[in-house]
């Protein structure tokens, strides 16, 4: 018998660590996360020869190849999140020509975003562009010589989004919340607590926007119930294999079928 999608998607988060995600209902997280009961979570239509972009660091970098432009080619998506939710669109959508971008920057902070917005991204015209940014802003100001505040990632933030907007009023905008797992490697405690104004500020400027929202770190805090953050993250920002599986099935989840 032939599985629909939602089918197929449950089967891709089991076998991403045999069997150890069986427990985790993503869709019921994310509604836990956002306050939103899942009837009512944003989700972004895909239509046909819709383009789709992913921004951020990286982690949405993830070692792509920034020599290629092309849509939908394996290097130039990178080996993480990004490109396996892009897999994972091509395989369920393959009647709607999806082109697919992956123009993550290893870190940068929003206001990098912005330097590079036009050729990056408004020049692209996406009708979906996921947004994942915010580790760094706050990272750096630990470990390297950057003064931003979270006044300053807000602020930029919702003014890269305003000018997104200005420049493409239809774009329909997916927001990923900022994580980190608190005892892996890089991240420690004193991270915490002003690393989670970060998470909030991505949440309300979501709201904002009228964006969808994937709350990664209740993902992350979720999945670590089923095995160490160490599994999940190399060094408590950066996927690991399992840690992309994870947020490319979340991704997927505010996609509308």
């Amino acid at each position: 018998m032939e599985q629909q999608p939602n089918s197929n998607r449950r089967n891709f988060i089991r076998n991403v660590s045999l069997g150890s995600l069986a427990a985790l209902s993503l869709p019921d997280i994310v509604s836990a996360a956002t306050g939103e009961k899942k009837a009512h979570a944003k989700k972004v239509t895909l239509k046909k020869d819709a383009v789709i972009l992913f921004q951020g660091d990286s982690i949405t970098d993830a070692g792509r190849k920034r020599d290629n432009s092309e849509a939908n080619h394996p290097g130039a998506l990178g080996n993480g999140y990004a490109y396996l939710a892009a897999a994972l669109l091509l395989k369920e959508f393959p009647d709607r020509n999806l082109k697919i971008y992956n123009k993550g920057i290893s870190g940068n902070k929003v206001y990098q975003l912005a330097e590079r917005w036009d050729a990056d991204c408004l020049q692209l015209k996406p009708d979906v562009l996921s947004i994942l940014i915010g580790v760094n802003d706050f990272w750096h100001t630990l470990t390297g010589n950057y003064k931003g505040t979270i006044k300053t990632y807000r602020d930029d933030f919702t003014a890269l989004l305003e000018r997104t907007k200005q420049q493409l009023p239809d774009v329909q905008l997916i927001i990923g919340e900022p994580f980190a797992v608190n005892g892996v490697k890089a991240v420690d405690d004193k991270w915490f607590p002003a690393f989670d104004e970060y998470r909030v500020a991505a949440r309300e400027i979501a709201t904002k926007f009228e964006a969808a929202f994937i709350p990664y770190q209740a993902i992350y805090d979720k999945a670590e119930k089923s095995a160490p953050g160490s599994y999940w993250t190399g060094d408590g920002v950066h996927p690991a294999i399992a840690g992309a599986s994870l947020m490319a099935a979340s991704w997927m989840d505010v996609v509308k079928k």
